[in-house]
C-alpha cells in the first residue's frame, strides 16, 4: 500500500507540515497496544476531554432525539393509509406518511447543519490533542485542546459541512424516492437508483471527511487541496480506511441502529468516552498512514557507512625478519580465474541444490591438492620455504624456554 501511492501522496503533502512545538517520535510498540495503554493510563483525563467534546455536540444530539420522538408521535397520531371508519376520520390518501416524513426531514436535517458546525469546535480540539498524545507517547496537556481549536477549526468546519450537505441531500433524495414509489410513479426505477446512489455517496463522504480532519490537523492545505488530498487518501488506502472507519465509528452505528437496548448502551459509551475513542483511534491510524507515505517510517533508514580509518602503512620488512609463514607464499595455490567455479545457490533452494554445491566443493578441494602436489617443487616456493627453515634454526627455541619457566614456577 505504501509503496504504491507514496509518490503521489508525498508530492501532495511533503513540505506542507504545520510548524509544531512537539516532535513526532516513532512508537516502539504496536499502535493497538499503545492506544490501549493510553486509555488505561489517561482514562480520567480522556473522560474530561470527552465531556468537553460532548458539550459541543449537544445541539446535534438534541435535534436527533427530537426527530426520533417526532417520528414516533406521527406513527401514533397519524393513521395514514387506513380507511376512515373510526373517529377521528382520516381519508385514504396514498403516500401521505411518506410526504409527512419528507417535509419533516427537510426541517430536521437542515437544523443539523449549524449543529455540525458547532460540533467542529470539539472535533478540532480533540483531534489535535489526540495527535499530540500519539506524537509524544502519552504526554497530556489541556492547552492542546484550545490550540487545536485555533489551528484546525476551519478544516473541521469544511469537513463537517461536506458531510452535512451529503447527509441532507441523500436523505432528501431518499424520502422523495420513497414518496414517488408509494405513488407508483412511472419513474420508480430511477428514483430507487437515485436513492441508492445518494446513500453510497453519503457512505463515501464519511472516510473522506475523516481524512480531511486528520489532514487539516497535521498539514497546511487550502480548501480545495484539503478535499482533493482526502479523496486521494481514501481511494489509495481504501481497504484499510474502510476497516478503521468501522473500528472507529462503531459507537455511532450502535447508537443509531442497535435497537432499544444497544442504542442506550451506545449512547452511554459516547457520553463517557466514545467521542475521544473514535478520534484517538482514527488519528492513530492516520499517523501510521502518514508515516508510510510522508514521514518515511516504511523505508528503513540507510545506515551511514562508517568512515574508514586509515591505518598507517606498515613498513615492508624483508622475508627473513618474519616470524611466521604466509600460506599463500609457502603453498602453491591455483589462481582464482582458473579451475572449477563455485556453485551458485539460489535464494530459494532445495536439497538437490545443496548436494550439487557439495559436489562442486569436493571437486575444488581435489583440484587444489593436485595443483599443490604438481607445483610443490617450483623455485619460488622452494626458496621461500628454505629461508624460513634457516630462520627457524637460527632463532632460539621458545617452547623449550616456556617449559623451563613452568618447571621453575612449580618448584
Amino acid at each position: 500500500m505504501a509503496q504504491a501511492g507514496k509518490g503521489v501522496i508525498a508530492r501532495m503533502l511533503e513540505g506542507k507540515e504545520r510548524e509544531e512545538f512537539v516532535t513526532r517520535t516513532k512508537l516502539n510498540t504496536t499502535r493497538t497496544s499503545f492506544v490501549w495503554d493510553l486509555f488505561k493510563a489517561r482514562f480520567g483525563r480522556l473522560m474530561l476531554v470527552n465531556v468537553l467534546t460532548v458539550l459541543t455536540f449537544v445541539p446535534l444530539i438534541a435535534v436527533i432525539i427530537w426527530r426520533m420522538y417526532w417520528v414516533l408521535s406521527q406513527g401514533v397520531l397519524g393513521n395514514y393509509g387506513a380507511p376512515g371508519i373510526l373517529y377521528p376520520f382520516y381519508p385514504y390518501v396514498t403516500g401521505t406518511d411518506e410526504l409527512v416524513v419528507f417535509q419533516g426531514d427537510l426541517i430536521f436535517f437542515a437544523l443539523m447543519l449549524p449543529c455540525l458546525l458547532l460540533g467542529a469546535l470539539g472535533l478540532s480540539g480533540s483531534s489535535y490533542m489526540s495527535r499530540n498524545l500519539i506524537w509524544t507517547k502519552g504526554v497530556f496537556t489541556f492547552s492542546d485542546y484550545a490550540d487545536g481549536i485555533k489551528r484546525g477549526f476551519l478544516p473541521c468546519i469544511e469537513a463537517v459541512l461536506i458531510f452535512g450537505v451529503c447527509l441532507f441531500a441523500s436523505r432528501s433524495i431518499g424520502n422523495l424516492a420513497e414518496y414517488n414509489v408509494a405513488l407508483s410513479s412511472p419513474l420508480t426505477g430511477w428514483y430507487i437508483a437515485s436513492e441508492v446512489i445518494g446513500y453510497v455517496l453519503l457512505g463515501l463522504s464519511v472516510p473522506v471527511c475523516l481524512w480531511m480532519v486528520s489532514l487539516g490537523t497535521c498539514f497546511r492545505l487550502g480548501p480545495w487541496g484539503l478535499f482533493k488530498t482526502a479523496v486521494v487518501m481514501t481511494f489509495r488506502t481504501f481497504p484499510h480506511t474502510l476497516l478503521f472507519s468501522a473500528i472507529a465509528l462503531w459507537p455511532i452505528f450502535l447508537s443509531l441502529f442497535g435497537g432499544a437496548f444497544f442504542s442506550v448502551l451506545g449512547m452511554v459509551f459516547l457520553v463517557l468516552i466514545g467521542f475521544v475513542y473514535m478520534i484517538l483511534v482514527w488519528m492513530a491510524y492516520a499517523d501510521w498512514t502518514f508515516g508510510q507515505f510522508v514521514y518515511g517510517d516504511a523505508v528503513p533508514e540507510e545506515e551511514k557507512p562508517a568512515e574508514a580509518v586509515q591505518k598507517p602503512e606498515k613498513e615492508e620488512k624483508s622475508i627473513v625478519t618474519l616470524y611466521g609463514k604466509a600460506a599463500f607464499l609457502s603453498l602453491p595455490m591455483r589462481p582464482l580465474d582458473e579451475g572449477p567455479a563455485p556453485a551458485a545457490i539460489p535464494s530459494e533452494y532445495c536439497r538437490r541444490d545443496l548436494q550439487t554445491a557439495a559436489l562442486v566443493h569436493a571437486e575444488m578441494v581435489r583440484d587444489t591438492k593436485a595443483f599443490r602436489a604438481e607445483h610443490a617443487k617450483d623455485a619460488a616456493y622452494a626458496d621461500y620455504n628454505k629461508q624460513f627453515d634457516e630462520l627457524n634454526r637460527a632463532l632460539p627455541d621458545k617452547k623449550k624456554k616456556k617449559r623451563k619457566a613452568l618447571k621453575t614456577q612449580k618448584r
